[in-house]
């Protein structure tokens, strides 16, 4: 996922790309620093796997501080209360569904399953959290990502058995599963549930005005001074913008892409967004970007909701049309770029400006597409 604002560095194979990925970043911050006279008060960390950036403007130092510090900590207490391999409590909830027993869960996780369990049903299954082990099985489990494909007849016996989120069954807080293949793996979900825990921390503390990036995935709250907070969409291929966008107050932006996390081998990328309908990952898009409005789960909406578009490949307008979204921008598997007509207007690309086929998502059925294959 990423953002151009923010790069992650995890995974990275040789110098060349960790280059690439620190000029990246290191342009992004000079974009922000562009964005007006003053200085805001950042703080940055690397948690979830990648790098976070916390921008706070206007505000009183001490406060800002102690916000800032409060939001590091709770990043920090999710990371590792919900990490798919380390222990954790989302660890040994997977460790009893692999040995077929019911597990008493906290509240805050049972509501997390309820939630992912509503999207997946929304995205038709593109989106589903109960992947864990086919995400363990392509290498992705790990900060590091082996150049090496799964056992094939391994990945068909799993995609065969199914596995998913919706076979969990939730009473209270007791969790028991229908079959003991399925582990949960929050990696494209957690991120944007930290961005919208963060920005009730920082509204708690009376601050009005910040940016909050974990590694691309961004919540923007007020304005820096007398203009919107802007951000870069990162190119899939190059260490520069593709364009540029304000964001404003309440405003959710959100990433995936296959230039993070991923491997190469023979020629072709593998990356980490594994397609539930095959076991595999996803091939068809370089990147898929979304813009959620200002809401409630602004930030989580903006995790999730870029998994089953950029999964969805060709058919992703359908997709946006069912889940409700208006503002995307998409780079296909070839390069060429496409957007709604709601988010290029708001785009600003550099000169000379790119070709952007204009997609309309009024002309796309609600209903599935026969011809659509995964």
């Amino acid at each position: 996922m990423r953002s151009w604002l923010a790069c992650r560095d995890a995974g990275a194979k040789d110098l060349a790309l960790a280059l690439t990925r620190w000029l990246a970043w290191l342009t992004a911050s000079l974009l922000l620093a562009a964005c007006g006279g003053h200085t805001p008060i950042t703080r940055e960390a690397y948690v979830f796997g990648t790098r976070v950036e916390l921008l706070v403007w206007g505000a009183e130092e001490a406060r800002a501080e102690a916000a800032l510090a409060e939001v590091l900590r709770e990043f920090d207490r999710l990371h590792r209360s919900y990490h798919a391999w380390q222990p954790s409590e989302l660890s040994r909830l997977n460790a009893a569904i692999a040995a077929g027993e019911r597990s008493e869960v906290s509240d805050e996780l049972a509501m997390l399953i309820r939630t992912a369990q509503s999207w997946t049903a929304a995205s038709e299954g593109l989106f589903d959290v109960g992947i864990g082990r086919l995400v363990a099985l392509w290498g992705f489990h790990g900060d590091e990502f082996p150049a090496r494909l799964p056992d094939a007849a391994d990945v068909e016996r799993l995609v065969a058995q199914k596995p998913s989120v919706a076979k969990l069954r939730l009473q209270g807080r007791w969790v028991e599963s229908l079959d003991r293949v399925t582990a949960l793996d929050f990696g494209g979900y957690l991120k944007g549930v930290a961005l919208d825990h963060a920005a009730a921390i920082l509204k708690r503390h009376g601050l009005a005005n910040a940016l909050i990036n974990i590694g691309g995935n961004i919540l923007a709250l007020g304005r820096r001074g007398d203009r919107a907070w802007r951000v870069g969409i990162q190119h899939p291929r190059r260490p520069e913008p593709m364009a540029i966008l304000e964001l404003h107050d309440g405003e959710a932006i959100g990433t995936s892409g296959d230039y993070q996390r991923y491997f190469e081998l023979e020629g072709r990328r593998y990356c980490h967004v594994i397609d539930p309908r095959t076991g595999r990952p996803a091939h068809a898009s370089q990147s898929l970007t979304v813009l959620i409005p200002p809401g409630e789960e602004a930030g989580m909406r903006s995790d999730v909701l870029t998994k089953p578009l950029f999964i969805a490949g060709d058919d992703w307008p359908r997709q946006a049309r069912r889940l409700g979204l208006t503002h995307v921008l998409r780079v296909d598997a070839e390069g060429r770029i496409e957007a709604t007509p709601a988010l290029l207007a708001r785009l600003q690309f550099p000169s000379p400006a790119p070709a952007v086929r204009t997609v309309d998502l009024a002309a796309w059925p609600i209903e599935p597409n026969p011809q659509s294959k995964p």
